[in-house]
């Protein structure tokens, strides 16, 4: 089993910025890719950023040039850097990674979701 354990999350004024951190732990194996989402109220959830192992990153159109993904491989841990921060993301932001054990399917963790709240 893998735990993740989100932080960062809060309240902030239009064109501020936050930072959010996921750390995952347990009996880790390989975490291939670490994964952003969110989802705002009647919303579907929706992929915001990704990062491979390898450090390739790929962004929802929406939030390119203003978040940033990263990760620190020997922490299992994954950072969402926000800035220039808007009304609409306002959203709960949940940590997710792609876990593969030595033997079998790769595995699908999820965080308990941080709430970012973008006041104009």
């Amino acid at each position: 089993q893998v735990q993740l354990v989100e932080s960062g999350g809060g309240l902030v004024l239009a064109g501020g910025s936050l930072r959010l951190s996921c750390a995952a732990s347990g009996s880790i194996s390989v975490i291939v890719t670490m994964n952003w989402y969110r989802q705002a109220p009647e919303k579907q959830r929706e992929l915001v950023a990704a990062i491979t192992s390898s450090g390739s990153t790929n962004y929802a159109d929406s939030v390119k040039c203003r978040l940033t993904i990263s990760r620190d491989n020997a922490k299992n841990t994954v950072y969402l850097q926000m800035n220039s921060l808007k009304a609409e993301d306002t959203a709960v932001y949940y940590c997710n990674v792609v876990h593969q054990r030595p033997f079998g399917a790769p595995q699908n963790y999820w965080g308990q979701g941080t709430q970012v709240t973008v006041s104009s």
